[in-house]
């Protein structure tokens, strides 16, 4: 473990949190190590401006799919537009179903419907007002958050994570509130913990896993990325949110007392 100051800008993120402390972990690699995955993690401290990272170089360098973490952005398009009312509005598929119940399941073919209602000029307009990733769409209007053709750094998505939290893009109050509320998916009286998931795989063939969002702990927001790459035998469908809670704990969080 040491102690680095940065004191340039590196991707979405840390261009608006300069100069930058941080704090590289590396003994959290034993998490990845004991699930069979190599990967990343971040977490923000936003009362202190403190970065604790693992695998700095991923993190900041390397650009991956968003796969179904796209949802967040996807959701906020849908919504700021009017394509989606709001997160109870349901889009017949095998059976009808609602924006919030494809957002917390990952039900692709709700969201593939709304990207082709959403067109590909529009949602070009705000991959590129969002400065989103490499803003690439490619040809496919209903699958490039999926095949490897949109990409960005978990530097960048824990920077959305930040900004979506505090009301800061570039959308109404109420589409980011929206947004917020399905992401929401534990709360008690020690902590509230906001996440979305991402699972596809990259050009290699192998699995590539996501967890974004934030952590309270007494009012006070923690923003974390976890991102990670896996052997198909490796059942990152549940190490995700494992490894996550693990390394939370670890951090000290789960007790109130952060």
């Amino acid at each position: 473990m040491r102690k680095l100051l940065l004191a340039f800008s590196i991707g979405l993120f840390f261009a608006a949190c300069s100069p930058n402390n941080v704090q590289v972990n590396e003994e959290i690699g034993k998490y990845f190590d004991s699930a069979g995955v190599k990967g990343t993690f971040a977490l923000f401290d936003n009362g202190t401006g403190d970065f604790t990272i693992y695998n700095l170089n991923r993190y900041k360098d390397s650009a991956y799919s968003p796969a179904s973490t796209f949802k967040v952005v996807h959701s906020l398009i849908a919504l700021e537009t009017g394509v989606v009312s709001d997160e109870k509005m349901a889009i017949q598929l095998d059976s009808a179903v609602t924006m919030e119940t494809a957002f917390k399941n990952s039900i692709v073919p709700y969201y593939q419907e709304v990207a082709r209602r959403i067109g590909k000029d529009t949602m070009q307009f705000w991959l590129d007002s969002l400065k989103y990733g490499n803003h690439t769409i490619g040809k496919s209007i209903d699958s490039f958050w999926l095949n490897n053709t949109i990409k960005l750094t978990p530097d960048e998505q824990l920077g959305i994570m930040k900004r979506l939290f505090f009301n800061q893009l570039p959308f109404q109050k109420r589409t980011h509130e929206i947004v917020k509320r399905m992401m929401l998916r534990e709360s008690n009286a020690n902590y509230q913990l906001s996440y979305k998931t991402g699972l596809t795989f990259n050009e290699k063939g192998e699995q590539l896993g996501w967890v974004v969002g934030w952590i309270e702990e007494n009012k006070h927001p923690y923003f974390f990325v976890l991102n990670m790459e896996a052997p198909t035998n490796i059942p990152l469908v549940d190490a995700r949110i494992s490894l996550l809670k693990k390394i939370l704990s670890n951090q000290g969080f789960f007790e109130g007392k952060r």
